[in-house]
């Protein structure tokens, strides 16, 4: 992300009027996307400031000379430019607290999550209908989780059960089909031969090396080594749960939005939508980190796809697994950023928490 210090955007420091005025013309473009006139935000601030149109006219004047905002050819009225809508963000916004329905619709929606496992993906559905944004969820990874152990046990004449054990105490069970008869003392003995090899290892690496390990130890000729090496993807994913690596959720809510009138603006996000790698690269790129909501503004993210767009991330702790993953909301530069990330906040907290 292109992030840029707020201090290289400005000139001098905004007097408090400028700053009213700027706040409330972001905050107008936000609740309507029209453009600010003069008239309506003399009405708007006219208990605050007292000023008149043609006072502000100059005050605004001076903050569109100064960068913060911009008047586009169609409207006689401003609109925020990135620069504005960072300064807002880093200097003006209040966090909304969240709506007691709003928070007891996470609650609900993160305990059934937690409940069961696979639906880890069914949050980007929550996010995308409470923001009205697009809103994706990249999965937590352990590719760097150690293993400690693998166990086998015949279940019965030609049904095998794979347990691993890992550092991070997540423990994966594989049952397999055997087209051939087991026998315990070789379940064992594969079993101490793999751990020998094998413990202690990280999971990228054994997924990397798996078969050039059972070929050092002469093991590859074994039924029941093959049998244990063609289902081995299954348990050495670097995904705590099954699915994927990205969901996204929200689309149709986005498209809801004035700036998507435009069939450009349709185009560009289907496009997004469509590219899972060009979506990793940006959550992956993003300054997110655990309790804080990071915020990247139009021509400070790397993608030209998202030159109209913002993106907030902030990452999430999966308890049951205590591994890491990133939220992510993508939608038009004048988003709500007070209340999404309020939303961001206490649905990454929710989702780290061992109980609700």
């Amino acid at each position: 992300m292109k992030n840029t210090p707020l201090s290289r955007h400005t000139e001098r420091t905004l007097s408090p009027r400028e700053r009213s005025i700027l706040q409330a013309i972001v905050q107008n473009f936000i609740l309507d996307a029209t453009p600010v006139g003069s008239r309506n935000l003399s009405k708007f601030l006219q208990e605050e400031l007292h000023l008149s149109p043609a006072t502000l006219r100059n005050a605004m004047a001076d903050l569109e000379e100064m960068g913060f905002i911009a008047q586009p050819h169609t409207s006689s009225g401003r609109v925020p430019t990135d620069k504005g809508y960072r300064y807002y963000v880093d200097s003006l916004m209040n966090i909304e607290p969240l709506a007691t329905r709003e928070i007891q619709t996470i609650q609900q929606n993160i305990l059934a999550v937690k409940q069961q496992e696979a639906a880890l993906k069914d949050v980007s559905k929550v996010l995308g209908s409470l923001s009205r944004y697009l809103s994706v969820i990249k999965m937590p990874q352990i590719a760097h989780a150690t293993i400690d152990k693998i166990e086998l046990f015949r279940l019965s004449a030609r049904r095998l059960l794979v347990v691993l054990t890992l550092n991070s105490e997540i423990v994966r069970t594989l049952t397999l089909e055997a087209s051939f008869e087991l026998e315990s003392l070789d379940c064992e003995d594969l079993a101490r031969a793999l751990n020998e090899r094998i413990s202690g290892k990280s999971l990228e690496f054994i997924r990397t090396n798996l078969q050039n390990l059972i070929r050092e130890a002469d093991l590859d000729k074994h039924a029941l080594v093959r049998l244990f090496v063609d289902s081995a993807d299954a348990l050495l994913t670097d995904h705590v749960v099954p699915g994927g690596t990205v969901h996204i959720a929200g689309a149709q809510h986005l498209f809801e939005q004035p700036e998507f009138g435009s069939p450009s603006r349709v185009r560009s996000i289907i496009e997004l939508i469509e590219s899972e790698e060009i979506i990793v690269h940006l959550l992956e790129n993003s300054a997110a980190q655990e309790g804080a909501v990071s915020i990247a503004i139009g021509s400070e993210i790397d993608s030209t796809l998202m030159e109209e767009y913002s993106l907030l991330t902030t990452k999430y702790r999966y308890a049951p697994a205590n591994a890491v993953g990133t939220i992510g909301l993508i939608g038009p530069k004048r988003m709500n950023y007070s209340r999404l990330i309020a939303i961001m906040h206490y649905v990454a907290s929710a989702l780290s928490q061992d109980e609700l």
